[in-house]
């Protein structure tokens, strides 16, 4: 049978085999060498990753500024976590896999609320490096989460981050990001903060259970002050483990039933700590091509460590995103957020409406 030639577009990722490490030519002798040595390559490459990111935790954690002498308040950390929590997923902008179907890249809920990835018809080339800029603009209703006495405000929240989600085996990835996010008050700068989070962890796709991923990985988060952003005033490290399985209606509509677990391990300090259980119910819709309407609910339970605290929190949130490229988006994002808490004085109601502009390159 005569060769073909197969011109690949260049704005496509491409879906492969294990078969491309081999030699055409020399097929016979091969075997399962290369296979085996691509792996063991991959994985190599994922342990010397994680061994970096774990000394660049320790070393934040080391040399970190002292955090204030007082602690901070609960409440502080509660809004640094909801508004990083409603501005970006927990896995980095684009978790790997997305889980394919029909040969196309699924949708998924946990895309970053700023921008979803595009539904392709055909996918040729994995890509396993992702760098992102983005920048939300939102009206938020309860700067400080309060029970009475709200004050809104807007905020602006430039997000940058870069990952590298390595192909270890047809269904398996690893995920490794560096990403950090700082929230500017525009009437009340004593408010302003800066999030770092440090993170690596699996992703494993099993197309025999509907497509179910199975998520698992640490995350390193670094808060700081309001007044002098380069001062620490909170850092936890947890474990995070998602389980999400898919429903496909169509190429452009997906539902999504999840489970996420967030079980803090350490902290340095321990009034603000706690441990977050999560379902949620996702819907996405490409109206086109280039546009596409999310929406997610959420119930989650927050277990705090101290003072016999308990919070159940109903999180609805909605986007609207249009991708001008392959590389820049625009959206219309908004959110609420119900919380009832054994304690009265840390119930409250906040509402959040905005947009943003994302741009972002995978290599």
């Amino acid at each position: 049978m005569p060769s073909q030639k197969i011109t690949r577009p260049s704005h496509v990722d491409e879906v492969f085999t294990w078969n491309n490490f081999l030699d055409g030519r020399n097929r016979n002798r091969q075997k399962d060498r290369p296979h085996k040595k691509a792996r063991l390559g991959l994985i190599t490459n994922c342990f010397k990753i994680l061994s970096a990111l774990a000394i660049c935790t320790a070393m934040m954690s080391i040399f970190a500024p002292a955090s204030f002498a007082q602690g901070p308040t609960s409440q502080d950390v509660d809004r640094a976590q909801l508004l990083q929590g409603q501005t970006q997923p927990p896995f980095g902008p684009s978790v790997t896999p997305q889980g394919i179907e029909d040969g196309h890249a699924a949708a998924s809920p946990n895309d970053a609320d700023i921008g979803q990835q595009e539904i392709l018809k055909r996918v040729t080339g994995y890509q396993p490096f992702t760098a992102s800029l983005a920048c939300p603009i939102f009206y938020t209703s309860n700067v400080a989460l309060t029970r009475s006495g709200e004050l809104s405000d807007v905020v602006i929240a430039p997000v940058a981050g870069v990952f590298y989600d390595p192909r270890i085996t047809k269904t398996l990835y690893g995920h490794f990001g560096a990403r950090e996010q700082i929230f500017y008050y525009g009437d009340n700068s004593a408010f302003d903060f800066g999030s770092l989070d440090v993170e690596a962890g699996l992703s494993y796709l099993l197309p025999q259970f509907h497509n179910l991923i199975l998520r698992g990985g640490y995350d390193f988060n670094r808060l700081t002050s309001d007044d002098r952003l380069g001062d620490e005033f909170f850092s936890n490290h947890a474990l995070i483990f998602n389980a999400e399985l898919p429903f496909q209606f169509s190429r452009g509509q997906q539902l999504l039933v999840g489970v996420l677990t967030n079980i803090s391990v350490g902290a340095d300090h321990q009034s603000p700590r706690r441990n977050d259980y999560d379902g949620y119910l996702g819907y996405s819709v490409n109206l086109t091509r280039a546009f596409t309407i999310n929406a997610v609910g959420r119930v989650v339970a927050r277990d705090y460590h101290q003072n016999g605290r308990t919070d159940v929190s109903e999180i609805l949130s909605a986007t609207a995103t249009y991708r001008l490229t392959n590389w820049w988006s625009v959206s219309a994002i908004s959110s609420f957020a119900h919380n009832d808490s054994n304690q009265d004085v840390f119930d409250y109601n906040v509402a959040n409406v905005g947009g943003a502009i994302a741009l972002s390159a995978k290599f």
